[in-house]
């Protein structure tokens, strides 16, 4: 099985595409009334159905945002910003990574999230004419008060559990799941170690933001992850 795609409910799905594919390199194709758009490899794909809009960015909301890892953020940065598109000053977050963020025409969020934490990037990293070349869809991240039930349920659909890291000084911590077999090279799954490993994974890992015993509203326009083999999204 796997993280197949996040569907999205959108006002403009044809229009949001263009942005997708022009801006950030995805490719974009009809799929019956929807888009669906998404970089050449194993990550999932964004769905991205007619009949949405007036989405918030909301901390009390479930779904969160997508993560797209790559080599260099800030190439990838500068390429936004001389289409116009406005987006933050990168930086290191903790001994988290090295990232930036967007939000999409519609205000869906984007976090850039470089393979490498700062100071670490190889030099030559990335391609400034084509910095989304090597870029995947890395995360699908969801809100959660209970993340003993969401851990349950990622293993009984067999997925496994990659990366724990603690964000302590903002409240949460999170938590890194995917369909495979990979080991990280570190046991501890807490380990600093394990972190630019996972950013550089060709997949894409469902990522909980677990904030203990909080709840989270629903989200309209957020229809689900599709996994492959299940006839349910992971909403």
């Amino acid at each position: 099985m796997s993280l197949n795609a996040l569907r999205l409910r959108v006002a403009d799905p044809k229009g949001l595409a263009a942005f997708y594919r022009d801006t950030l390199g995805m490719q974009a194709r009809a799929d019956g009334d929807a888009w669906r758009v998404g970089y050449v490899g194993v990550d999932a794909d964004l769905v991205l159905v007619p009949s949405g809009g007036g989405y918030t960015h909301d901390r009390g909301q479930r779904y969160w945002k997508i993560g797209i890892t790559l080599p260099n953020v800030d190439l990838a940065v500068d390429a936004l910003r001389a289409a116009g598109v406005e987006v933050s000053d990168p930086r290191q977050f903790l001994d988290i990574g090295y990232m930036a963020h967007l939000s999409d025409p519609e205000g869906f969020v984007i976090e850039l999230l470089q393979h490498d934490f700062e100071g670490n990037r190889p030099d030559g990293a990335g391609d400034a004419e084509a910095p989304f070349a090597q870029a995947c869809i890395g995360q699908i991240t969801l809100r959660t008060g209970d993340i003993q039930a969401e851990d349950q349920r990622c293993r009984d659909l067999g997925m496994r559990l990659l990366s724990v890291q603690d964000v302590e000084p903002y409240g949460f911590d999170l938590h890194f799941y995917a369909f495979t077999s990979d080991q990280p090279p570190n046991s501890d799954l807490w380990a600093v170690k394990n972190r630019e490993w996972l950013w550089k994974r060709p997949y894409t890992t469902l990522e909980f933001q677990h904030i203990a015993d909080a709840s989270f509203a629903p989200v309209p326009d957020f229809l689900g992850i599709e996994i492959g083999g299940q006839p349910d999204p992971y909403t």
